[in-house]
C-alpha cells in the first residue's frame, strides 16, 4: 500500500513515498559516463542548494545498452518518485534491439541541454582542417581511414554514417567502450580521427596532443575562454563552415513514467529549471561546451518527435535496424 507525502511545502501537488524512500534518478548507461556525470550533478545541486525535501538516489540501469533502464521507468507506471536522464540511446536502442519500448513510453520533461560532438585528429595530423580531412580520405579511397568512437550502433557511429553519406566517404569505423578510451586511441594514432564529445578530448586538447577540427552544429560554440593558449570552443568552426555538410547533436533530458499528472511533471520542470539557474550548472555546461538548448512541454515533445524521425533515418540507412 503506497501513502503519499508532499515534495516540498510549496508543491503539495507534486507527491512521492514518504518516509524513508526517496527519488530515484535512473542513469540507463554505465558509471562514468556523460549521463552519469550529468545525473550525479543535478543530484548534487539539488543536494547543496535544498532544492528538494526528500532523498535522491542515482541508480545505474545501463543492461541491453540502457533498455534496462527504460524498461524500469516504463513499468512504473504513475510513480511520480522515479526519473531517468536520457540520451540518444533513447532511440536507438529500440531500434538496434528490437526492445519493446518507445519515448512515448514514458513522460517527458525537460531536455537539460544538447551535447556536441566535434571531429578531432591528432595534432601531428597533416591536416588541418575538416574539409582538407575529408578530402583526404576521400582521394585515399574506402576504408582506408580509420574513425574512432563509442560503441557500436549508437551515437558516435550514427554520426559517422551520416559524416559518409554527406561527403563520399568511406571509414573503418573502430568502436571502443568509452569516450576516454578513444581520445587516447586517437593521441597513439591507433585511429585517424574520432568524434569524441568535447569533455571527452579536451585535456588531450589543452595538452597539446589533439587537435579538434569542427563541431557538428549549426552553430559554434559560445564559448570563447581559451583552453588552449590560442584557441577557445568557439575558435573551432562548425563542419558546415568547413564544408562539411553535417551536424549531430546528442540530447541529455529528463523523463518520467507513464501516467504521471500534468502537476507532477510542472513540478520536476520548476526544480530543473533552478538547477540550471545555479552557477555549479553554468560551470559545468560551460566545461563541458554543451549546447544550452532547454525545453519543455509541446516543445520539448515536438524536438523528441523530429529526433526519432532523424535517428530511423540514419539506423535504416546505416543498415543498423534489429531484424
Amino acid at each position: 500500500m503506497i501513502t503519499f507525502t508532499e515534495f516540498a511545502p510549496r508543491h503539495p501537488l507534486a507527491r512521492i513515498v514518504g518516509s524513508a524512500l526517496a527519488v530515484e534518478f535512473v542513469v540507463p548507461a554505465g558509471t562514468g559516463g556523460g549521463a552519469d556525470q550529468m545525473a550525479r550533478l543535478i543530484q548534487g545541486i539539488v543536494v547543496k542548494h535544498k532544492l528538494m525535501k526528500e532523498s535522491m538516489v542515482v541508480v545505474n540501469k545501463s543492461g541491453g545498452a540502457g533498455a534496462e533502464g527504460f524498461l524500469a521507468v516504463k513499468e512504473a507506471k504513475g510513480d511520480p518518485h522515479k526519473i531517468i536522464i536520457t540520451l540518444s540511446n533513447l532511440f536507438t536502442t529500440p531500434m538496434a534491439t528490437g526492445v519493446p519500448f518507445n519515448w512515448k513510453d514514458m513522460t517527458p520533461v525537460s531536455m537539460m541541454a544538447l551535447d556536441q560532438f566535434v571531429l578531432w585528429v591528432n595534432a601531428e595530423s597533416p591536416h588541418k582542417t575538416a574539409k582538407d580531412y575529408v578530402a583526404a580520405v576521400k582521394a585515399a579511397g574506402p576504408n582506408k581511414f580509420k574513425m574512432g568512437g563509442t560503441g557500436s550502433k549508437q551515437e558516435d557511429q550514427i554520426l559517422t554514417v551520416g559524416l559518409e553519406k554527406a561527403t563520399g566517404t568511406k571509414f573503418i569505423y573502430i568502436p571502443y567502450k568509452g569516450g576516454g578510451e578513444v581520445a587516447v586511441q586517437l593521441v597513439g594514432k591507433h585511429v585517424d580521427s574520432t568524434v569524441n564529445n568535447p569533455i571527452e578530448a579536451v585535456a588531450q586538447w589543452r595538452a597539446g596532443a589533439l587537435r579538434p577540427l569542427c563541431v557538428f552544429d549549426d552553430e559554434r560554440m559560445p564559448y570563447k575562454a581559451k583552453v588552449t593558449d590560442t584557441q577557445s570552443w568557439y575558435d573551432i568552426p562548425t563542419c558546415k563552415e568547413a564544408g562539411v555538410p553535417t551536424d549531430y547533436v546528442m540530447l541529455r533530458g529528463l523523463f518520467m513514467a507513464p501516467g504521471v499528472t500534468p502537476e507532477q511533471v510542472s513540478y520536476y520542470v520548476d526544480l530543473l529549471k533552478k538547477v540550471r539557474e545555479t552557477p555549479d550548472w553554468k560551470e559545468y555546461i560551460e566545461k563541458g561546451a554543451f549546447n544550452t538548448t532547454a525545453m519543455a512541454g509541446a516543445d520539448y515533445r515536438k524536438w523528441l518527435e523530429g529526433a526519432e524521425k532523424l535517428h530511423l533515418q540514419l539506423m535504416t540507412e546505416a543498415g543498423f535496424l534489429a531484424k
